[in-house]
């Protein structure tokens, strides 16, 4: 369904829309201290305290998935009203993981094991109460753009700190201690800058304070039950793939199937990166003229597409095999900048106002299953030839956005399809002050 009117980008509105100044260096804050250590935390492991590689992996693993258990008291928290409370604490969580990754003593794997845990539920819970909050700030389509904003704030930070990360690994295990520490100070200094935007929710409003600016034909009764979203929680299971796919596929491919130097998977990943924080909030503006559900589909044709395309590449061979997979690795990145803008987006316009924080919980299970069992799932699709690997995900993507495009909304919730930039800057402004 087109829509015929489409948000904008108006910087001083996207950052009141996103949760105002202070919340976004907050955001800032704690990516950078996030990329300084999360891609090095493997080889602290093995490297300063001396465990080995599957050990270490095995820690982290577990950590990511046992975080996952407090996914539903997160949504409980989030729909008594708390908002910038649960951003703070899901910083402050990984304050405590980093003090026992420091305090953790060579060789003893339970306590890094312990520290990976908190880390883990810092980095799930984040992104729940993170979307809780800006749906509470901002609405409508305004709502997408901000969401896109953080994300692309995001990865710059992850991005810089992690070039800083390399830059500094020279200095060997005292370095990483270092960093280690930096991580430490920058998460706690995000938790007070997100507490002190004092952001609350009244857990009582109805469509009309929380979703009213989505405007389509009819909101979701003030009471209606958290929806169900086989469907799309599902079908996320196996998009987020894609959010792995420079980091861990095409790394493994280059390398052992097409025998290309390392300096190709840097670039990939150098220009994921890039291409994800200069377009992820036009392009969201640019989708914002169609349904979300219609542009989330679209993310699983393009995805499937570059996937398709990353199997003719490597079909090439030593040689020409690299650029071209370098090539359709932009394809893969458009694919994940339109998934990454109408997911969690869609998540928020489908969910009643006094049940938001529990649907998002369950959208970040899914998202953090995906994450978890896709390096699992890669690493046993590649040894049998690039047709299983690349096909399976082709195909699996593309039934995943038949189920999105086919799944009937419950609940009386049509407004996905969404008007255009309702939620103006005022309202926003409006309710950062009754916040503050």
């Amino acid at each position: 369904m087109a829509i015929t009117s489409t948000a904008k980008i108006r910087p001083r509105a996207l950052v009141r829309a996103s949760g105002g100044p202070r919340y976004a260096v907050a955001l800032a804050v704690d990516a950078l201290g996030t990329g300084l250590l999360r891609p090095f935390l493997l080889l602290y492991g093995v490297t300063v305290l001396r465990l080995s590689a599957p050990v270490t992996g095995v820690a982290m693993t577990a950590g990511i998935v046992v975080g996952l258990v407090c996914m539903p008291a997160v949504g409980r928290w989030l729909d008594r009203g708390a908002r910038s409370t649960v951003v703070a604490a899901s910083m402050l969580v990984r304050v405590l993981g980093v003090a026992l990754l420091l305090a953790t003593p060579a060789g003893h794997a339970w306590p890094f094991a312990t520290a990976a845990l908190f880390l883990g539920i810092g980095n799930q819970a984040w992104p729940a109460a993170h979307a809780a909050l800006v749906a509470t700030v901002a609405h409508g389509r305004e709502r997408d753009t901000a969401l896109a904003a953080g994300r692309a704030l995001r990865n710059a930070g992850l991005g810089t700190g992690a070039l800083i990360a390399t830059a500094c690994l020279t200095g060997g295990t005292s370095a990483l201690q270092a960093l280690a520490a930096v991580t430490g100070v920058a998460y706690l200094a995000a938790a007070t800058l997100a507490w002190s935007v004092h952001l609350h929710a009244d857990p009582a409003a109805g469509p009309a304070e929380a979703g009213a600016a989505d405007a389509a034909p009819t909101p979701a009764p003030a009471h209606a039950p958290v929806p169900r979203m086989r469907a799309l929680l599902a079908a996320n299971v196996v998009y987020v793939f894609c959010l792995n796919v420079p980091e861990i596929a095409l790394p493994l491919v280059l390398v052992t199937q097409l025998h290309a130097s390392p300096v190709w998977s840097a670039a990939v990943f150098v220009a994921n990166t890039v291409l994800v924080v200069t377009l992820q909030v036009p392009v969201t503006v640019l989708m914002s003229r169609f349904s979300r559900r219609s542009v989330l589909a679209l993310a699983g044709v393009v995805l499937a597409v570059s996937y398709l395309g990353f199997l003719v590449a490597t079909s090439l061979g030593h040689g020409w095999g690299a650029p071209a997979v370098a090539v359709v690795s932009v394809v893969c990145t458009l694919g994940e900048i339109v998934y990454a803008g109408s997911a969690t987006a869609l998540v928020t316009v489908l969910a009643p106002a006094h049940a938001l924080g529990r649907t998002l919980a369950r959208f970040e299970l899914s998202t953090g299953f995906g994450l978890a069992v896709s390096p699992a799932v890669i690493t046993a699709l590649t040894p049998h030839g690039p047709a299983a690997l690349w096909g399976s995900l082709a195909g699996a993507t593309l039934l995943s956005a038949a189920a999105v495009a086919t799944e009937k909304d419950q609940g009386t919730q049509p407004k996905d399809a969404g008007a255009g930039p309702s939620g103006s800057a005022a309202s926003t402004a409006g309710a950062l002050s009754a916040s503050s």
